[in-house]
C-alpha cells in the first residue's frame, strides 16, 4: 500500500473525501486546513496533504529534499525548516528562525542551510548542528556535492548592485516577483563581476573557482560525481547560452547547449539521479515548439522528447530509475500560453524507432505521453508547484495554493483502486 496508504488508513478517508467534494477547490474552508486526502475526480489519482502549517512548502524542483536513506522529506515553514517522516507521516521542526535551505545531503541525514552570515548543517534525526563557515560578503551558497565535502555559491564583487537573484526563494517569498522579467534584463546588462566559489565543509576554507562578468547562477552539483558542478549564465533565456558544467578545480568548462536559432531558449536544467544526464526545458523557438532535452555528460549524446503546448511545464523532474518524468504545468500567462495547461503531469517517454541511420552526433528523438495527475485550475501560478518524485517513485510531491494558503501535497502515480 505504501507509506501514504498506511497513514491514510489511520485517518478518516471518507470524511476527507466528503469535505473535498463539499468545498470547491480554492476556497478557504472557514479557516480550516485543506482536506487530508481525496481522489481527484478529473484524473482518478489520490492526493494527500503532506504538511499542516499554512505557508509551508516542498523545496525548489532541483533542490534535493529527501534524506539519503529515503525516509524523510525536508520542507520549509514560516518558522524555519521541518522534516516529514515518509513512513509515519509525522513531522518535526529541525531548524527555527529566518533561514534559507540549501539542500539535503545525499550521504548523511544533514540538511544544509544559510542563517545570517554563515552556513550550517543540522542532522534531521539527532538535531546536532554545526556552523560550517562564515560567508564572504554578499555571498550565497546554493548546492552541496555528492559526498558532502564541498558547498558552492557565488557573490558579486566590488560595489555592484545586489539583485538578490542568485538566491532560491525564502519560505516567506515563494511567489514569483511581478517585475522578474525587467530585473532579468537589467541584471544581464549590468555585467557585474562575479566569483563562483566553494567551501570545504570540514575546514570551512573558501576557494574561488571561476570569475566572470556574466551572470552566474543556478549552481547544482552532480548527484554522483563530487567534482562535477553544473551552473548557468543567467539572463533572459533567448539572450544567453545558459547551461554549463565545470570541474571543481576550475577546469573543463563545458557548454551543454548552444542556441542555433533566433528566440531559442533552454533552461530550468536539472540532473538525472544517476548523474549521467542533464535534462532541461528546450523551446525551438520560444513558446512554439516544446521539448524536454537531455545531455549525457560522459558521451555528449543528446535526447529530445517532444511535448504538446498544453503539456509544457514550468519545471520537470525524473524518477531515480530514469523511466518516468513529471511536470507542474502552467497557466495562460506562462511562456507556452497553454489554453489547458494547469495540471500536474506524469510523462511516459517513448523514443522514436531507430532505423539504423548512419551518422555521428545525431539527436535521439522521442515523445512524452502525458497523463494528468492533478487538476490545478484553482492554483495561482504565481506560486510555481515545483514537482519532484518521492524516493520510492510512487508519488509526485508539489506545493500548491489551491485552497488559499500554501501547503505541500503529494499525488499517487498509480490510479486509486
Amino acid at each position: 500500500m505504501g507509506w501514504i496508504g498506511r497513514w491514510t488508513r489511520r485517518r478518516t478517508i471518507l470524511a476527507a473525501v466528503a469535505l473535498c467534494a463539499a468545498v470547491p477547490a480554492g476556497s478557504q474552508t472557514g479557516g480550516q486546513p485543506p482536506p487530508g486526502s481525496w481522489i481527484d475526480p478529473d484524473t482518478g489519482h489520490r492526493i494527500v496533504r503532506l504538511t499542516n502549517e499554512p505557508g509551508s512548502a516542498s523545496l525548489y524542483f532541483n533542490q534535493n529534499g529527501y534524506t539519503a536513506d529515503g525516509r524523510k522529506m525536508v520542507y520549509t515553514t514560516p518558522e524555519g525548516i521541518s522534516a516529514l517522516d515518509l513512513a509515519t507521516h509525522t513531522a518535526k521542526s529541525v531548524v527555527t528562525g529566518k533561514v534559507r535551505v540549501i539542500v539535503t545531503g545525499r550521504k548523511t541525514p544533514n540538511v544544509y542551510y544559510a542563517k545570517g552570515d554563515a552556513v550550517y548543517s543540522t542532522n534531521v534525526d539527532t538535531g546536532a548542528t554545526r556552523e560550517i563557515a562564515k560567508l564572504p560578503p554578499r555571498a550565497s551558497v546554493v548546492t552541496v556535492n555528492a559526498d558532502e565535502t564541498l558547498m558552492a555559491g557565488t557573490y558579486i564583487e566590488g560595489d555592484g548592485k545586489d539583485y538578490n537573484a542568485n538566491r532560491p526563494q525564502q519560505p516567506q517569498q515563494l511567489d514569483q516577483p511581478v517585475n522578474k522579467g525587467q530585473m532579468m534584463e537589467e541584471r544581464l546588462a549590468a555585467h557585474l563581476p562575479m566569483a563562483l566559489f566553494t567551501i570545504d565543509t570540514k575546514s570551512g576554507e573558501t576557494k574561488v573557482l571561476h570569475r566572470a562578468t556574466d551572470w552566474l547562477n543556478h549552481l547544482e552539483f552532480s548527484p554522483t560525481d563530487p567534482a562535477l558542478l553544473m551552473f548557468c549564465h543567467e539572463g533572459p533565456w533567448h539572450k544567453v547560452d545558459r547551461i554549463w558544467t565545470m570541474r571543481t578545480d576550475g577546469s573543463h568548462i563545458t557548454l551543454v547547449h548552444r542556441r542555433t536559432m533566433t528566440m531559442e531558449i533552454a533552461g530550468h536544467e536539472f540532473w538525472g539521479a544517476d548523474g549521467k544526464t542533464i535534462w532541461y526545458d528546450l523551446q525551438t523557438p520560444r513558446g512554439e515548439v516544446f521539448w524536454l532535452a537531455g545531455y549525457d555528460v560522459e558521451t555528449g549524446a543528446r535526447t529530445r522528447y517532444h511535448l504538446e503546448r498544453n503539456e509544457w511545464s514550468i519545471h520537470f523532474n525524473v524518477t531515480r530509475d530514469g523511466k518516468l518524468f513529471c511536470g507542474d504545468g502552467g497557466d495562460k500567462g506562462q511562456v507556452a500560453h497553454a489554453p489547458d495547461g494547469q495540471w500536474i503531469y506524469l510523462f511516459h517517454p517513448e523514443p522514436a524507432a531507430d532505423r539504423g541511420t548512419i551518422g555521428r552526433d545525431l539527436i535521439a528523438p522521442g515523445v512524452l505521453h502525458a497523463e494528468k495527475l492533478v487538476n490545478m485550475s484553482k492554483h495561482q501560478y504565481k506560486l510555481e508547484p515545483n514537482v519532484s518524485f518521492t524516493p520510492d517513485q510512487k508519488w509526485v510531491v508539489f506545493r500548491s495554493n489551491m485552497f488559499g494558503a500554501t501547503y505541500a501535497f503529494a499525488v499517487e502515480v498509480e490510479k486509486a483502486k
